[in-house]
């Protein structure tokens, strides 16, 4: 397996194949790497190098006792690219990853970077406070805590629902998807996902937005129930130099997984504009 050992000896795996302009896709929580396998093999198929890596203490990197937190996520990011001695890439992050790829494009090499995709994406700030009165409150970000760490199997199964939209009426629901879903998030450690919940609800990425200069395509879900589109792709657009959103009616978070040929078309699209 492919791996590469970071400053504070943390074991980060990754997936590397193909060859040409190279696209780094940055999971969502509680997942790993598997979860861009529809986008791995159609732009791998498409002529481009594919980069994904599990988080710290997410699928088959390190279970780490720290830096469960936004800025050693991006500083693991770094190391990686730097590694791998990427140029022009396009970072592509989902959720928890959309926070990791905005602050990674705000703070790396800027030879290493071309473009960036935020899909289904925490940014700029989900938390709800006196000055974000619109965000999410923090009662939803402790029962997600409290299932995690006291009924996480269960938990995580049951997640799925409301991440895929398969809570909604007419939904076609993919068992499969589920189960990889509850895969994914099982191979990570406990305390990493639970110390992540603070990493993708309370850190504030309005300023990473403000500051990057490159294109930025925003895809959001107008039926979102992990990540209002209102609280996400709706506030992010208004913060990018040279932004562009795309939102979607109906579709959930996980549109990666259930709407990836309309995904794929538009991610083409634009890494090609």
């Amino acid at each position: 397996m492919n791996k590469i050992t970071v400053k504070d000896g943390t074991e980060i795996y990754y997936k590397d194949w193909g060859t040409g302009q190279p696209l780094v896709f940055h999971h969502g929580w509680p997942l790993s790497s598997d979860d861009w396998d529809g986008q791995l093999m159609f732009f791998l198929n498409q002529g481009y190098r594919v980069i994904a890596a599990d988080r710290r203490g997410h699928g088959r990197s390190s279970q780490t006792a720290t830096g469960h937190d936004m800025d050693t996520y991006v500083a693991d990011a770094i190391e990686l690219a730097d590694h791998l001695d990427l140029q022009n890439a396009v970072h592509i992050g989902h959720s928890t990853g959309g926070g990791v790829a905005i602050r990674y494009a705000a703070r790396a090499d800027k030879s290493r970077i071309a473009k960036v995709v935020l899909i289904s994406a925490v940014t700029p700030f989900m938390l709800q406070t006196p000055t974000n009165p619109d965000g999410v409150p923090m009662s939803v970000f402790d029962e997600i805590r409290e299932g995690t760490a006291t009924n996480r199997a269960q938990y995580f199964q049951d997640f799925t629902l409301p991440f895929y939209g398969y809570n909604r009426a007419g939904a076609q629901v993919k068992q499969a998807v589920r189960d990889n879903w509850w895969r994914q998030g099982m191979n990570g450690g406990a305390n990493a996902h639970y110390f992540g919940i603070k990493a993708f609800s309370e850190s504030d990425f309005t300023n990473d937005l403000k500051s990057v200069d490159i294109p930025v395509l925003v895809l959001h879900g107008e039926d979102d129930q992990i990540v209002p589109f209102s609280v996400g792709g709706a506030r992010a657009i208004k913060l990018l130099q040279h932004g562009k959103l795309i939102s979607y009616p109906g579709f959930p978070h996980g549109m990666p997984v259930t709407e990836a040929a309309t995904i794929n078309a538009d991610l083409l699209a634009f890494i090609q504009s």
